[in-house]
């Protein structure tokens, strides 16, 4: 099988996958009508301050048996996702309304203003019923919109009201034995096969396969509620009307909560009940995006074809064909890149620097493309919280062992099959970008916890992090630092000269265009970079991991062939310093992604308030930058090196 065959093959799985379907990675859950249903709680979330806090750090009703974590996985808290138990509790199919929940202390003055700080930055309460997030519908000129949670409360008039009364509407499906089966096999066959069934499963049962939720405010008889006990029935009937709020808050006053619940048969099915949170609107920009990419692509491939057929090719055959006298005097006569033929191997300035990033580069690279295509095929699905950060945490540790491997047999290839230092440059690698990530980390982590926000890492996470950095990502570099040591280095295909050949004048700086190249790999990725942007920080569901993976893939070639021009355009004009500028030449991109996220900042999320905040959001915008310059810088040096090899491994020079 060919490649091109390959490549179209993964194409078309990709695309199948690219929208909506996932792995169920959680089996539907049959509940019993009448059996114990649970809502769970999320942290309080804003897109305004995108600093988390935990739901009971605001005055609402704690559940009977008191506020427990849920498991969760490391990504979770690294997300700042803390999931609780609460006090709302619902009967399958069983529809109830007026359940009296609890009545609080009387407001004290800081919980009144931490209230209304809460409401001003429009917090958010984000419930949980069986995997599935609440969902709100508001109308705007016609439109229904989808929310994910329930505002705190809103401020209407100088006034402060507080969404006191939950409306649920659960929407549940018959459960089959057989759904399971035919998501997995092919239909036909299944309504033959016959179900294994378990004790008590022939009673009816039904899953959940829609949570939805309408906050109201409304105000309660204080007469009514004093001798209510938690779920008991609120004697009078309670109007819930989301267009008008009646519940303000008030220093010195308690709040009542209330809820209703009503259950009601949907069609949607148990594998598509995820659809409502991951309709990504705009597929028709990311195809546009993809085709925008591969014209760029097109033509850079171009101008590299253009480079090796007509100059060096057309070079090679017509050296090749001269008789021994000719070439004497035709070497004589040289130009452009074959006079640096003697320089062209010459060590780089900072070499021990040049392949810990490059082993760093191959190490991020990697991770991001095994990543994308495991999210693309499935197996990260959002059904899972946390998955994508863990299963990248994950990768990034194994991957040590291509980092080392590949920062060490530079690093002799450079040092012509010298072996000294390899272990101090190994363990250099191990240590330079989780060094850097570390410490952007704590410096943002030290700002969360001064403001006691969930979004903080623990402290015991903290140190597992530091654990699996010097128990396995360590180890694992040097391992591959060894292997790297042994494998044979590359061998130059030409000698390099005592003394260094002086570079002539330029009539602009060299640097000027490598910075000025790192706008077209950008050209291809920046349509993409704003739906990441908008899942990061405005809480929007990122799952077309399939237009991700294409958009990747493409960047490594644009990246490679930009390096490629530019390396060949310096050479001819006899500058033989090619190895930073090939690595700074797609490496750039990243100074124009800051930049952009710089504008996304101050155009985008307006309403970002507080330092804390802004800071929040440069140190993160400055972790991915970091990143992503020394993964498409890695590209753009190794595609160089290659060409460079076989450029000069390819010409007969004495």
């Amino acid at each position: 099988m060919g490649h091109v065959e390959i490549w179209v093959l993964t194409m078309c799985v990709i695309f199948q996958l690219g929208y909506g379907f996932y792995l169920p990675g959680s089996y539907p859950h049959k509940y019993v009508v009448g059996g114990p249903l649970s809502v769970k709680v999320n942290s309080l979330t804003s897109i305004d301050t995108e600093m988390p806090f935990s739901y009971y750090s605001l005055p609402f009703c704690k559940p009977k048996e008191g506020v427990k974590d849920s498991a969760e996985n490391l990504g979770e808290l690294l997300m700042g996702d803390r999931i609780e138990n609460s006090p709302y509790k619902f009967k399958m199919y069983v529809n109830e309304s007026e359940i009296f929940l609890c009545q609080s202390k009387k407001v004290s003055a800081d919980d009144f203003k931490l209230l209304k700080k809460r409401i001003d930055e429009m917090y958010q309460v984000n419930l949980i019923l069986d995997n599935l997030p609440a969902i709100r519908y508001t109308k705007k000129e016609g439109f229904m919109l989808r929310w994910t949670g329930y505002p705190v409360g809103v401020k209407v008039q100088n006034l402060y009201y507080l969404f006191n009364h939950l409306k649920f509407k659960v929407l549940i499906h018959k459960y089959e034995e057989t759904s399971v089966a035919r998501v997995m096999g092919t239909g036909d066959a299944v309504e033959v096969m016959p179900t294994v069934t378990k004790e008590g499963s022939d009673m009816p049962g039904h899953m959940v396969v829609g949570f939805e939720v309408v906050p109201c405010s409304v105000v309660h008889d204080g007469n009514l509620v004093n001798k209510l006990k938690m779920y008991e029935k609120y004697q009078s009937p309670i109007k819930c009307d989301p267009n008008a709020v009646s519940m303000p808050i008030k220093e010195g006053e308690p709040i009542v909560f209330t809820y209703e619940v009503a259950f009601e048969e949907s069609d949607i099915k148990w594998p598509s009940r995820w659809d409502a949170y991951l309709k990504m609107e705009g597929s028709k920009v990311h195809w546009f995006s993809i085709l925008n990419s591969l014209m760029v692509i097109t033509f850079l491939a171009g101008i590299v074809l253009v480079i090796f057929l007509r100059t060096v090719r057309r070079d090679l055959t017509r050296y090749e064909e001269l008789d021994k006298e000719s070439q004497v005097q035709m070497n004589e006569e040289l130009s452009g890149w074959k006079l640096v033929v003697g320089d062209v191997f010459r060590a780089p300035s900072n070499p021990a620097l040049l392949c810990i990033l490059i082993g760093d580069g191959v190490q991020i690279l990697g991770m991001a493309i095994v990543t994308i295509l495991f999210a693309a095929l499935g197996f990260m699905s959002p059904a899972s919280r946390g998955t994508l950060i863990t299963g990248m945490l994950f990768f990034y540790l194994i991957l040590g062992i291509a980092a080392g491997y590949v920062a060490v047999r530079l690093w002799r290839t450079i040092g012509c099959g010298d072996h000294k230092g390899w272990i101090s440059v190994a363990w250099k690698a191990a240590c330079f970008f989780p060094g850097i990530a570390f410490l952007i980390l704590t410096i943002l982590n030290f700002l969360l916890w001064g403001s006691h926000s969930t979004g903080a890492i623990p402290f015991a996470v903290f140190v597992i992090l530091l654990l699996l950095w010097f128990c396995i990502s360590v180890p694992l570099t040097l391992v591959g630092g060894y292997f790297g040591a042994k494998a044979h280095h590359i061998e130059y295909p030409v000698r390099t000269n005592q003394i260094p050949r002086e570079i002539p004048a330029q009539k602009y700086p060299s640097w000027l265009l490598v910075l000025g190249s790192g706008t077209l790999p950008f050209g291809t990725l920046f349509i993409e970079l704003f739906f990441i942007m908008s899942s990061i920080w405005m809480g929007q569901v990122y799952y077309v991991f399939g237009f991700l993976f294409i958009v990747l893939i493409l960047l490594v070639v644009v990246c490679a062939e930009v390096s490629l021009v530019l390396t060949y355009m310096h050479l001819c004009v006899e500058d033989w310093k090619w190895w930073w500028k090939s690595f700074f030449a797609s490496g750039s991109v990243a100074i124009y992604i800051f930049l952009y996220s710089i504008n996304y900042l101050i155009f985008d999320l307006k309403s970002l308030s507080g330092p804390v905040s802004a800071t929040l959001y440069l140190g993160y915008s400055l972790f991915m930058v970091l990143a992503v310059m020394l993964a498409t810088g890695t590209v753009g040096f190794l595609s160089s090196f290659w060409f460079v090899h076989y450029l000069f491994a390819s010409v007969k020079l004495d």
